[in-house]
């Protein structure tokens, strides 16, 4: 799958059980096809007692999403829109199907 989605765009959620909430992509992993979103698909990481952490205990994470999972969100229309990516005074440029506003 071709990785479109950068880090820093906002996304929103298509499927599963935080569909709809919108988020700013913090990390992309190529390998694996997955996203991580801000405030979405939290999940809890059981932290050892450190120097650096002498309470330990339970922290809430961003776990992983698929890149199929998530779309580019649309500020001009308020809803996730796809894209198309054309060439543009010799750059790469993302463009929105519905609007033809430039994404980025």
């Amino acid at each position: 799958m071709a990785l479109r989605i950068k880090r820093g765009d906002t996304v929103v959620v298509r499927s599963g059980d935080d569909r709809g909430k919108t988020g700013k992509v913090l990390r992309v992993d190529p390998k694996g096809d997955r996203v991580y979103v801000e405030g979405v698909n939290l999940q809890y990481k059981h932290m050892k007692r450190t120097q650096q952490n002498p309470k330990g205990g339970r922290v809430r994470r961003e776990g992983p999403l698929h890149l199929s999972k998530v779309m580019l969100w649309s500020d001009s229309q308020k809803k996730g829109q796809r894209y198309r990516v054309e060439v543009r005074d010799g750059k790469r440029v993302r463009i929105g199907v519905k609007d033809g506003a430039v994404i980025g």
